[in-house]
């Protein structure tokens, strides 16, 4: 178990760290994908997945007490899978601007998803046994424990995240982001 916890927790910091290059320097501050009519329902994707990951790290991670946090980690999981497959099938035409995807930038993306779904994945493997044809849903031992450390350190980072893209769907906040990142462009 506790090769799986590293391998889990190794898969999470790699996601986290090519999460922030994608999602807030590519897709927020270079590309500015939610100011182009045509990125926008790819930024909705977004969004919905930045609000899907700090949930997913509180109800299926942290959360370990009781079956119902699991459950409701699990489904956010399907969710995130749902909006992520969408968010694939629509952003051939949501680049267009730019000529479509850049190649660099479609590996940076199987590599993000990869190391989230392998992170969960792996953890999934710790907490599911099958006994007897009955699923059973165990809790790692672990409080506090280098994971929790991990994911407790990870979760302001995903909220903030997540109300930075919610905070660019709007289009009066969108605007007070772009002057400030403009001032910080011109220095």
């Amino acid at each position: 178990m506790e090769t799986a916890i590293i391998i889990s927790s190794f898969f999470l910091v790699l996601f986290a760290v090519l999460a922030l290059y994608d999602g807030f320097y590519l897709h927020i501050f270079k590309y500015q994908l939610h100011d182009r009519e045509e990125s926008k329902t790819e930024h909705i994707t977004h969004t919905l997945r930045a609000v899907f990951f700090p949930a997913i790290l509180y109800f299926l991670f942290l959360k370990q007490d009781n079956h119902t946090s699991f459950v409701i980690g699990l489904t956010i999981v399907i969710l995130d899978i749902m909006v992520l497959g969408y968010d694939a099938f629509i952003e051939k035409d949501s680049r267009q601007f730019m000529g479509g995807l850049p190649r660099w930038e479609y590996i940076v993306h199987l590599f993000v998803n990869g190391f989230h779904f392998a992170s969960i994945a792996v953890y999934l493997s710790i907490r599911l046994t099958f006994q007897n044809g009955e699923i059973m849903i165990s809790n790692i031992n672990q409080s506090p424990g280098f994971f929790n450390l991990l994911i407790v350190n990870l979760l302001p980072g995903a909220i903030l995240m997540a109300i930075l893209h919610l905070f660019l769907c709007i289009p009066k906040t969108a605007n007070l982001w772009n002057n400030f990142r403009s001032k910080i462009n011109c220095c």
